[in-house]
């Protein structure tokens, strides 16, 4: 399947957290951050989009909001991927190289 092109950066999961989970509910960073076990701060640097979501907090994520760590790994990993397209705009490969080897079944039996 072929990556979404996008023209902006995906939004991150801590706005995502903050539009669809806890302003709804009118949920307070504090009060996220006590249901979470993390710190003010930790969550209060999440919703603001300055620290990532980890898998870790993913996890917790999943268990006070009902959803799944992989959702919230998700939404981090479209930000990363697009972040790390922005940073390596223009850069040019010194090597390339032959396609990768088949991965499965096939690849880890020995020829006879």
């Amino acid at each position: 399947m072929a990556a979404l092109r996008r023209n902006r950066r995906p939004t991150v999961p801590g706005a995502i957290l903050k539009a669809h989970y806890m302003e709804p509910r009118a949920i307070s960073v504090t009060a996220m951050a006590d249901a979470l076990g993390l710190s003010r701060k930790h969550v209060s640097q999440i919703v603001n989009g300055h620290k990532r979501v980890e898998p870790t907090t993913a996890a917790r994520l999943a268990l006070v909001l009902g959803t799944t760590p992989r959702f919230w790994m998700n939404l981090q990993a479209a930000v990363d991927e697009w972040d790390a397209s922005v940073e390596i705009a223009g850069w040019t490969p010194s090597a390339t190289f032959a396609p990768p080897l088949p991965v499965g079944n096939d690849a880890a039996t020995p020829a006879a």
